[in-house]
């Protein structure tokens, strides 16, 4: 919950979206919304621009002689779509990503399935090296609409706090 002074100095920057140092609480849990079906377009593209040349991907022929016996979402897509999903939540006023650690595949994504994200707070601190700014700690899990966890990864990033801290003097 923010404070009269916190809604003031958000009004002030003219700033309406995103969370600050403050907002945060370890255990919170956000479920990131909306969700995205993931088309044919979506992975083949994103195959393409990254220049990935696994079969798997964009081979519909190949893929059927798979365990699969289809082609599979590049998880590079997903992670870029489940991470894209928890901006608004957690790192819309981020200074900085700092680093992705812990990226568990769980399960495969297929074209046409419609995938959704939360993510839980599991740390928070001061910066430091930054006066004014903390680390927050998330881990985002990534789920199909049917329930099945896909993905899930840790996230730490740099966020400013609303009112930086007074120094001394």
């Amino acid at each position: 919950m923010t404070s009269g002074h916190e809604e003031d100095a958000r009004s002030l920057r003219g700033e309406a979206a995103g969370r600050y140092f403050e907002d945060f609480a370890v255990g919170d849990v956000y479920q990131h919304w909306p969700g995205r079906s993931i088309s044919e377009t979506d992975n083949t593209w994103f195959t393409l621009l990254t220049m990935n040349t696994h079969p798997l991907h964009f081979d519909t022929a190949y893929a059927a002689k798979s365990e699969f016996g289809r082609p599979l979402v590049n998880s590079c897509l997903t992670l870029s779509m489940v991470v894209g999903m928890s901006v608004s939540d957690l790192s819309q006023n981020a200074v900085a990503n700092l680093g992705w650690d812990k990226i568990a595949l769980t399960a495969p994504v297929f074209i046409g399935d419609t995938i959704y994200a939360s993510s839980e707070i599991l740390a928070k601190r001061d910066s430091n090296s930054r006066p004014g700014q903390g680390i927050v700690t998330a881990r985002t899990t990534g789920r199909k609409a049917d329930g099945t966890e896909f993905m899930s990864f840790e996230r730490a990033f740099l966020v400013p706090r609303l009112v930086p801290e007074k120094s001394g003097g």
